[in-house]
């Protein structure tokens, strides 16, 4: 049986795959009603849409679109096209569109029916379009690009002008008066074509339009000129205007009009611009308000309305609910309608194909296998061969990835994009070509292409044009060629990534017959792709076989140009291996649960990875381009002298050769050569892909060539039971560590901070488990004392940091933490001295806390220095604790060289402090001993500066006679500031400055021979013992001196009493007595106050001139209020006089009286002393010139006195 003869309809009839909107004739519509397949998913589609639809109908909705969704190729558009035909309720060959669905029982469900009967009842204008198609060019950039084709489609539906929206505006005037009709027939008449015809060419026919209207009497020659001017400018319509003309529209109507916009691709068109969703969103929402389910907006896409809207980005939330149908067709339905249509079977021919599965079912199953993680599905039973033969189920799914990622990638020009090739028309065509082969025949995927090929883009179909013409790939030049026929499958799966391009894969999709043997199927798809790689049409990425554009291999060639040197190659590499296969930097040894790590050096071949190398062992990998790669004696041998793990990797350069590659396309990528190609953004992709996977093929041949490698350590090869690479290469550094590192046992027991803190405890019975450390880690202490006493020997001294970098490296390996606790375990048992900035650090001196921060923080790691210590012998320490009990007056009982330290510093600090205390009382008396008080400070300091432990005993034991007299010397001292001697002398020295003050007012024999006795005593350097002498004395100038103030009071008070009754002789008329003179008194027993307190005869004199000037200070004070009385008086006197004046004004006569005597002028009176005129203090006087000089220069000083209006007080 022929495959021709097998299907229920003729396979070869004429059947439009998808008829395109705009398509109206009469045979083709037929044809497409009487044939549609209405599935089991279209059945619930149909209903879901009728139901909503009929919410217009029946009321008012404002949930007025419908979102059609599914994938290119699935029928969305033709279902988009049966619903305009239903809703139109077109009649075709004499029958209305409904009667196909009822007459061929399409529709199942009666309610469904009743549903359609009901919108077939209802006056509808039906506007089918591609929006893409009825978009203008530049229309698309506006933002009003949406509502510009709706208004366009609209127009035209009506039968206005859709190109030209404002002469569509006349048009709608015009039929709104009724004239339409009169207008198209008068200007028929006068230019000779019809309107329709002429229109879109207004520029040449807009005399003719000015003449009719005007002929019309519709408008006036200058407003129709005028209106003719503006058809060139801009055109806009809000979308609230496009709604009210709409409504408008419905209204003239009536009856229950409806409009359905049906729009084709409206996902295509929109894309990723949000500006245009923005626009069909508003579009709806104002639609649904005006119209209230008047007006419906029905569109395709192939994304659905929750992907499209969530990719924009902003708030579409509006749109969703006006598109509250959605309907999604997925690709059972597409099955389901070629199975039906164009696939069913005469009874025959089924029972047939059931037969021959039964027979063959487990040779068809072996046939087509496919290795990919994404299922293709294949015969599940006999009726599922039957229903499919010839194709297979696979072909489903797959065509339909092929024509998306074609239509994005390979389709030339809109024809493909426009639905013109549709799954139903593919599996038509191809069943079509094979009509005449026997049972059995299977189409393998190839033959697809042949249907698509008028459709594929010159890039890509021209690659497989060559390849026919080429002599090697198809040397007979047949028509039919395998090699080509490859090359056609390759090119269909090229973008498609549910199938991987393998051998095995691409075999399965060029089976072509039940009983082929796949074996020799598989022969001959490797020998084709051989040819075609060999050729550059494809390229082979591992396992991967891609078809190459023109241009691709183009870029290709440019990529096979790029120089890569080796050493790159090994660079990116040794990248991979230590980045990312074997990314440990250090090895963690297994002994103390991991505490020791080990960094080592990372080399591929010659070649370091990384700048810092400087480690104590290395890992070195050696690849089959290594000078020493297979030199068995020469790896041993080097493995041997250096402190490396080598793996040697086999001789197999894959790993090498996918790596260069890959630097190749990265290296292309980054040129950017070839720019001016075609498709370049899309191709670089592409290569950016194919670059990734490179590096990833690079990393899984390198993973098992590290796997499969040997290794040598320690001078032979190792028997590594790993099979892991990170366990291999850890067992082998495993191996070296142990030859490298072999003092680390030295430590048998780890330590840590706590354990230096518990250490350096003050008293060894605090610290739990002291003892089960005593023994701890004895050869890793004396190593360390060892190196610390050489160092010792020569004068220097060790800094922690020098001890970190010895004890850490080969061959002991230890830890921080190891170091500081043999430091600090040397450091308690007194076998090593510590300094800290120069200052010794004991276990005295500083506390717990700070001794570990000195040992285990990393800023003291410079500063911390260690020596040997040198212990003080019995001699040294008798001197020291006699200097102790002579000069502290204390004895010690310790005999620790650093607790003797300790001891001794404490007491000479307490000792300082009395010294500075001497010292401030020596700023303000001149006590005794301030030499030996410098002298002992300066001794103490000195020897408080030296921190070392041997250096503070040898100091002293050569300085201890100077101590001993220090001792001697300060005893008297520290006595007297102790006991009453520094009172009696304190009050001495007091006693001698009043007298220092006063004695050129004191001419007294018997005081100053007192005085210098005293002063006798109190100038002695030592005058302890004369201090005794100091009471007698001090009474005795008491005495004495109290006698002199005595007399000398008597003229002081005397010169106050004056003053006093000159004052109160002056105020004994003031009006302010009474206020004043309670104050003065005050003032003057203040002065007879100071008179009785003074004991200092200079004082005293002092406060005679004072009694003068607080004299001449009150007379002032009262001038200056008798001053303000005066005037005060003197302007009431005035007032009083102008105002009798102005009673007595003008006489009964009207004379005018004599005016009124000016206010006499106020004087200020000036109360001096006669000192403060008189020019000297004393006058001599010889002759009478004398007195004539002297009276001048009084004369002239009181005139300076004298001012005007001023009466000037002279007290004698």
């Amino acid at each position: 049986m022929l495959l021709k003869e097998m299907f229920a309809k003729p396979i070869d009839r004429d059947i439009k795959g998808v008829i395109k909107v705009g398509q109206r004739d009469e045979e083709n519509i037929s044809q497409e009603l009487e044939e549609y397949v209405v599935t089991r998913e279209l059945q619930k589609h149909f209903a879901e849409f009728f139901a909503s639809y009929k919410k217009g109908i029946n009321g008012n909705t404002d949930k007025m679109g419908v979102w059609i969704s599914g994938f290119f190729g699935s029928g969305k558009s033709h279902f988009l096209k049966i619903l305009s035909y239903l809703l139109a309720n077109k009649e075709v060959n004499g029958k209305k569109a409904l009667d196909y669905f009822i007459e061929d029982q399409k529709i199942k469900d009666p309610m469904v029916l009743a549903d359609m009967r009901l919108a077939s009842t209802v006056p509808t204008d039906v506007v089918l379009f591609n929006i893409d198609s009825k978009s203008e060019m530049s229309s698309k950039q506006s933002e009003h690009a949406i509502v510009a084709v709706f208004l366009k489609v609209f127009n035209e539906m009506q039968g206005f002008c859709g190109s030209i929206p404002i002469l569509a505006d006349l048009e709608r005037s015009l039929e709104e008066v009724e004239r339409y009709e009169e207008f198209k027939t008068l200007f028929e008449e006068e230019f000779g074509k019809t309107w329709e015809a002429s229109r879109h060419k207004f520029d040449f026919i807009q005399d003719t339009v000015v003449d009719v209207l005007v002929e019309m009497g519709f408008m006036s020659e200058p407003a129709a000129r005028n209106w003719c001017e503006k058809v060139g400018e801009p055109y806009n319509i809000s979308i609230e205007s496009f709604a009210k003309l709409v409504k408008d529209y419905l209204d003239r109507k009536g009856n229950n009009h409806h409009i359905a916009f049906l729009v084709d691709e409206i996902g295509q068109y929109i894309g990723d611009d949000s500006k245009l969703m923005l626009n069909l969103q508003t579009v709806a929402e104002d639609l649904g308000t005006a119209c209230k389910g008047k007006v419906w907006i029905i569109v395709t896409s192939q994304q659905d309305i929750d992907s499209v809207t969530k990719t924009k980005g902003n708030d579409f939330s509006k749109i969703q609910g006006r598109f509250d149908t959605r309907l999604s067709l997925s690709s059972a339905n597409v099955d389901e309608v070629i199975k039906k249509r164009i696939l069913e079977k005469t009874p025959t021919a089924h029972q047939t194909l059931e037969l021959t599965y039964e027979q063959e079912q487990t040779i068809i199953k072996n046939l087509i296998v496919f290795n990919d993680e994404v299922e293709k599905k294949l015969y599940s039973d006999k009726a599922n061969f039957a229903s499919i033969y010839p194709f297979v189920p696979y072909q489903f799914n797959l065509l339909a990835s092929v024509l998306t990622s074609i239509r994005t990638h390979g389709a030339s020009g809109k024809h493909l994009s426009e639905g013109e090739r549709s799954m139903l028309a593919l599996f038509k065509e191809s069943a079509a070509k094979l009509i005449n082969k026997e049972v059995g025949t299977l189409i393998p995927f190839n033959v697809f292409y042949d249907a698509l090929h008028q459709f594929i883009d010159h890039s890509h179909s021209s690659v497989i044009i060559r390849a026919a013409d080429n002599s090697i790939i198809n040397p007979d030049h047949e028509e039919n060629c395998f090699n080509v026929n490859v090359l056609k499958t390759l090119f269909m799966i090229k973008y498609v990534k549910e199938i991987k391009a393998t051998a095995e894969n691409i075999t399965s999709l060029m089976v072509d017959n039940i009983h082929a043997d796949r074996m020799s199927m598989k022969e001959k798809v490797d020998a084709a792709l051989k040819v075609l790689v060999s050729q550059s049409l494809i390229q082979k990425h591992g396992e991967i076989y891609v078809f190459l554009t023109n241009e691709e291999q183009e870029i290709n060639r440019e990529i096979e140009n790029q120089v890569v040197e080796m050493g790159d190659v090994i660079l990116k590499a040794s990248e991979v291996i230590f980045d990312d296969i074997f990314p440990d930097k250090k090895y963690r040894y297994p002994a103390f649960n991991g505490r020791y790590t080990f960094a080592f050096g990372q080399w591929v071949d010659d070649r370091p990875y990384r700048a810092n190398q400087s480690h104590d062992i290395g890992v070195r990998i050696l690849t089959p381009q290594s000078e020493y790669s297979g030199e068995d004696a020469t790896l041993k041998m080097m493995s041997g002298q250096s402190r490396e793990v080598l793996v040697v990797l086999p001789n197999d350069n894959t790993f090498l050769e996918e790596t260069r590659v890959a630097l190749k396309i990265e290296k292309f990528l980054k040129l950017n050569t070839a720019t001016s190609l075609p498709k370049f953004e899309q191709i670089k992709d592409a290569k950016s892909a194919e670059m990734r996977e490179c590096k990833e093929r690079a990393k899984l041949f390198l993973i098992e060539a590290l796997k499969n490698a040997d290794i040598y350590v320690n001078g032979d090869k190792a028997a590594i039971g790993a099979k892991d690479v990170s366990a291999r290469i850890n067992e082998a550094l495993s191996k070296l560590i142990a030859s490298v590192y072999h003092k680390l046992e030295y430590i048998t027991r780890p330590m840590n901070e706590a354990s230096i803190r518990g250490l350096l405890k003050s008293s060894n019975q605090q610290v739990l488990g002291l003892e089960e450390v005593k023994d701890a880690n004895v050869h890793a202490l004396n190593d360390m004392l060892s190196y610390i006493a050489d160092n010792s020997a020569l004068h220097m001294k060790t800094s922690m940091k020098t001890l970190m970098e010895r004890f850490m490296k080969a061959p002991y390996g230890f830890v921080e933490d190891d170091v500081e606790w043999l430091v600090a375990k040397l450091f308690k048992e007194g076998e090593i001295a510590l300094t800290v900035n120069g200052s010794a650090v004991t276990l005295l001196n500083k506390s717990e806390d700070e001794l570990v921060r000195y040992i285990t923080k990393k800023e003291f790691v410079d500063k911390l220095l260690t020596e040997r210590r040198q212990k003080a012998n019995d001699k040294q320490k008798k001197n020291v604790k006699t200097i102790m009990k002579e000069l502290f007056n204390t004895t010690s009982v310790a005999d620790d060289d650093d607790a003797i330290m300790s001891s001794f510093k404490k007491y000479a600090t307490n000792l300082m402090s009395d010294l500075e205390k001497y010292e401030m009382m020596y700023q303000n008396k001149a006590f005794p001993g301030k030499k030996v008080v410098a002298k002992a400070k300066n001794s103490l300091r000195s020897i408080y500066q030296v921190q070392a432990a041997g250096e503070f005993f040898d100091t002293l034991s050569k300085q201890l006679d100077d101590y001993l007299d220090l001792a001697e010397d300060l005893e008297p001292v520290q006595s007297f500031f102790a006991g009453s001697q520094k009172e009696i002398f304190e009050t001495t020295l007091d006693l001698m400055a009043i007298y220092e003050e006063s004695k050129t007012f004191i001419a007294s024999p018997e005081i100053e021979a007192v005085v210098a006795d005293i002063k006798g005593i109190l100038t002695k350097e030592q005058p302890y013992k004369e201090i005794p002498k100091l009471p007698e004395y001090v009474e005795k100038f008491r005495t004495l001196y109290n006698a002199l103030l005595t007399s000398l009071e008597e003229p002081i008070i005397e010169t106050i009493n004056l003053a006093k009754a000159r004052i109160f002789e002056e105020l004994e008329n003031k009006p302010y007595k009474d206020q004043v003179s309670a104050g003065f008194r005050v003032r003057f027993e203040e002065l007879y106050d100071k008179v009785e307190k003074c004991n200092n005869v200079a004082k005293l004199q002092s406060i005679k001139a004072e009694a003068e000037a607080l004299k001449i200070r009150i007379l002032n004070e009262m001038a200056t209020k008798d001053e303000v009385l005066a005037k005060e008086a003197a302007r009431k006197a005035a007032e009083e006089q102008k105002r009798m004046q102005q009673e007595k004004g003008i006489d009964g006569g009207g004379i005018v009286a004599e005016p009124v005597v000016p206010m006499p002028k106020v004087k200020t009176k000036k109360n001096i002393s006669i000192r403060t005129v008189s020019p000297t203090i004393s006058w001599e006087i010889e002759t009478e010139q004398d007195v004539d000089k002297y009276l001048a220069q009084l004369k002239a000083r009181i005139l300076k006195e004298l001012a005007e209006d001023t009466v000037v007080n002279i007290e004698f």
